[in-house]
């Protein structure tokens, strides 16, 4: 006979107590057969996990978190949803923290340094297990939050000197940026404009690598430099391209920072009549779909953002089990796609 489903308390919620006293077991092996333990019973589990479903039970994982002192969740800033860059990030994420019974509990920063420490206060009121973050470049008080929390933490798409002690996944943007302007200056390129938004660390990061192959080479203009603070999109590259193919000189390159950007210039040379690559060679950063697809196709660099959330998870893992982390700082690299833009 099936047993009676038993009275909630006053608030509604199911409880731990009352999916035991429905399969006839105690709460503790509630408790262990609902967290998979491996020494539970497999037809107990089976008994439990039925209950638990007739009743409705929903784990209260701020209880579990207080009875244990070990949350499930894991707090992650990003700096914005709108960037495929970043969902890409989070599903790799997601799917490698899930499977060890972790979830995930984003916040987005909006590149703002202030909204960043704000969301990271409020995150660590849900004691979370461990932390993965966005970059290397915040305030001292959001490092120092970081710092007294204790919390396990790892930051990602960029890298830090070993000697600073952060657990780390990313590549060197400066590096990506020297890459791709050396592949447009081989190409024979000499005005190669740099054209950027949002101007965030990693942008100016790869503004770097631009600005030192164009000094190498003798080649290096300020006037080359076009930085809108606007968040990055596809209409502003239009907008962008419109202002810096009337530049006298003229360039005969353009470095767009992010692919959006380089997308949006493309779509306007179209509409001017404009030749990509034989007026003017167009390259993008970050190969962000549809870039493939553009007319002509974009050259840019290809980031290894999955690689990246997915090798991050692992990492801060390790950490929240006490494991030691051979490579704290994982360079993960970065691909130049040429195609026929540049």
């Amino acid at each position: 006979m099936t047993p009676p489903i038993p009275r909630r308390r006053a608030s509604g919620r199911v409880t731990l107590t009352d999916v035991a006293r429905a399969a006839d077991v105690s709460p503790i092996t509630v408790s262990r057969a609902l967290r998979g333990e491996r020494a539970v019973d497999p037809a107990l589990v089976a008994r439990v996990r039925e209950a638990a479903d007739r009743l409705g039970y929903v784990p209260d994982p701020a209880a579990r978190a207080l009875a244990s002192r070990r949350s499930t969740h894991v707090a992650v800033l990003i700096p914005m949803l709108s960037n495929a860059l970043f969902v890409d990030l989070i599903e790799a994420v997601q799917r490698t923290l899930r499977p060890a019974g972790f979830q995930t509990l984003i916040g987005v920063t909006h590149y703002d340094e202030v909204e960043e420490a704000a969301l990271l206060r409020e995150q660590l009121l849900h004691r979370p297990a461990g932390l993965l973050v966005t970059g290397i470049d915040r305030s001292a008080a959001t490092r120092a939050l970081i710092t007294q929390a204790g919390v396990p933490c790892v930051h990602m798409m960029d890298l830090a000197p070993a000697k600073a002690g952060l657990h780390c996944v990313g590549l060197s943007q400066a590096d990506a940026g020297a890459a791709l302007t050396r592949h447009l200056l081989r190409h024979g390129r000499r005005r190669v404009a740099f054209a950027a938004a949002q101007l965030d660390p990693r942008t100016l990061q790869r503004l770097q690598g631009w600005r030192r192959e164009l000094t190498a080479a003798g080649l290096y203009d300020p006037t080359l430099e076009w930085l809108n603070p606007a968040p990055s999109s596809i209409a502003l590259g239009g907008r962008m391209f419109e202002q810096i193919i009337g530049q006298r000189p003229a360039v005969d390159a353009i470095f767009f920072c992010n692919d959006d950007l380089a997308q949006g210039a493309l779509l306007a040379a179209l509409r001017r009549g404009i030749k990509v690559p034989d007026e003017v060679a167009v390259a993008g950063f970050n190969d962000l779909t549809g870039s493939d697809q553009m007319v002509p196709p974009l050259t840019t660099v290809r980031t290894p953002r999955a690689e990246v959330g997915a090798a991050a998870s692992t990492m801060l893992l390790a950490l929240m089990r006490g494991e030691p982390v051979k490579q704290p700082v994982l360079d993960l690299g970065f691909e130049l796609i040429a195609r026929g833009s540049a």
